[in-house]
């Protein structure tokens, strides 16, 4: 019977116990792993997460200036000389360039994972095609599913988008997974608010903040559940399909 854990903040990864046979699934909804799997779905090559700006600067240094797109915020600001880390604004800028994006909490989380045996990164748009993929895959190993959290706080928006993660597999009955109280109750929470995604994401922290500044669409966007059916991972630094 796989087991599944919950996090609720990318403080609480552990680097160390990461390695113990375990499959990572990071979650940053507003809008890391969500402007991740679009971006992806929208044509990149790959996309390379990076801790902030200055590693971003320097991975970009020996390529060539037509092959990438650097794109990050720090602290919910665009980093100067940087894209904004919002899908829909990328989506005419990311054919078969490499992202290479900097978040104060996603692009964290998902270096902090790297030393489990997979790292998958997923979203309200894309977490039916990953459940279905740990449902196929997984045996003995065991699940972390990670809510990135934002400045070292719970984050509403990545508990509901882990729930309805979590929602997709358990729907298949072929397989007991034995989840911890914490995943429990993202479960049972996604549950009773399923058909309440918007109002979810836009009465959050970074849902309103995002509004506040014009962004409505976006996490409207970065709502639709299991619109786009790609399975992102991480493999030698560089986050791929």
């Amino acid at each position: 019977m796989p087991k599944l854990h919950l996090l609720m903040r990318k403080e609480e990864i552990d680097s160390i116990k990461m390695k113990d046979n375990k499959v990572a699934v990071v979650f940053d909804v507003l809008l890391a792993t969500s402007t991740i799997t679009a971006g992806l779905h929208f044509g990149a090559r790959e996309v390379i997460p990076v801790l902030n700006g200055e590693e971003a600067q320097k991975e970009a240094e020996h390529r060539d200036e037509e092959t990438y797109v650097l794109v990050g915020e720090y602290e919910g600001k665009t980093i100067e000389g940087f894209l904004d880390p919002n899908p829909l604004q990328l989506r005419e800028v990311l054919e078969g360039k490499s992202m290479i994006l900097s978040t104060t909490n996603g692009t964290v989380a998902i270096k902090k994972a790297a030393d489990a045996n997979r790292v998958y990164i997923s979203s309200l748009l894309n977490g039916k095609a990953v459940a279905k993929k740990l449902n196929c895959e997984v045996q003995e190993e065991t699940v972390v599913v990670i809510c990135s959290g934002s400045g070292g706080e719970f984050c509403l928006e990545d508990f509901y988008g882990a729930g309805y993660f979590l929602d997709c597999l358990v729907r298949n009955e072929d397989k007991d997974w034995q989840l911890t109280d914490a995943a429990q109750s993202a479960l049972l929470f996604y549950k009773g608010m399923r058909d309440k995604s918007n109002e979810v994401l836009l009465s959050s922290r970074v849902g309103k903040l995002l509004a506040k500044y014009g962004y409505e669409e976006e996490v409207r966007f970065v709502g639709n559940h299991g619109s786009i059916p790609i399975v992102p991972y991480l493999v030698n630094g560089r986050i791929v399909i």
